[in-house]
């Protein structure tokens, strides 16, 4: 990538940021006259590239997921900190942040502490602009990702718990046990030797070739219907979480990048052929699923 380009992918996802930021900061609580919404948001930014520089320096990648789910659980708690009064709906959404950014960022820690790499950052570590470009993207991913939760934290309006409390904590809790039992499982898979050139089609992975991204959209889905009934006015714009993150990992960096790896690395074998043409890359099919409940 030419410094051009990430220099174009910077100004977008700043641009990005402050438009999310203007709409949740409308309806947001302030401290010493600031929305808190927006600061967190400017926060979330400053955070990433905090982290960039010795990341630069040393041309590595290993803190990069790390940074990023600290910020989220930074952002959250600092918006939750910020309100004058209890409000359980808030800790509740703030605690669900904690827990998916926790659980996350050392998973994803100790996947690169044990690998070394992350061959996302091959090149782009030794080129400063497009490394930073990363470094932003991330910002904006945060930034967007969280806007419906931290915007009900940070909302002047309370609501009182209700069912949709209980339904989009439902959704969120079987989004993250299907995120968290998918990637144990390809932990296991992976660790196997005799599993070292070959592809996961065991256990969730037999249902779809995704799963964990299922379970990644199926999470903030929930917590976007934890978080409605404390959305008012200009703030509703931030429901974009869940379809941002169902773009993000469905069409731009997660199932297109993860399949083009492997329809270059398998894509000649029968095995995954047959498996590719038989298994969702997302959704499971319903008729699969009680077909697999009903083998013996």
């Amino acid at each position: 990538m030419n410094n051009t380009r990430a220099a174009a992918g910077i100004l977008g996802a700043i641009v990005g940021g402050a438009v999310i930021a203007v709409a949740g900061s409308i309806e947001s609580v302030a401290l010493a006259g600031i929305p808190v919404f927006g600061l967190c948001v400017a926060g979330a930014y400053v955070a990433q590239w905090i982290g960039f520089a010795p990341a630069l320096l040393f041309k590595t990648e290993r803190h990069f997921d790390l940074v990023g789910s600290a910020t989220f659980v930074a952002a959250i708690c600092f918006a939750y900190a910020s309100r004058d009064a209890f409000d359980a709906r808030s800790l509740l959404i703030t605690a669900m942040v904690t827990i998916w950014a926790a659980r996350l960022g050392t998973f994803l820690f100790h996947r690169i502490r044990r690998d070394g790499f992350d061959r996302r950052f091959a090149r782009l570590k030794t080129a400063a602009i497009p490394f930073l470009m990363t470094w932003t993207l991330q910002g904006l991913w945060i930034s967007v990702t969280l806007s419906c939760a931290l915007a009900a934290v940070t909302a002047t309006h309370t609501a009182g718990l209700d069912w949709t409390t209980a339904v989009g904590t439902a959704i969120w809790g079987f989004g993250l046990a299907i995120e968290v039992a998918a990637d144990r499982q390809k932990q296991r898979f992976r660790a196997a030797p005799e599993n070292a050139n070959t592809f996961i089609d065991t256990g969730l992975w037999a249902y779809c070739r995704h799963p964990n991204y299922l379970g990644e959209i199926l999470l903030w889905t929930g917590m976007a219907v934890v978080a409605l009934p404390a959305l008012q006015g200009w703030s509703h714009m931030t429901l974009i979480s869940p379809v941002f993150v169902w773009v993000l990992l469905v069409r731009i960096s997660g199932v297109p990048m993860l399949e083009a790896r492997a329809d270059r690395k398998w894509g000649a074998e029968p095995a995954y052929q047959a498996y590719k043409a038989r298994t969702p890359a997302l959704v499971p099919s319903v008729t699969r699923l009680v077909r697999r409940g009903n083998a013996p």
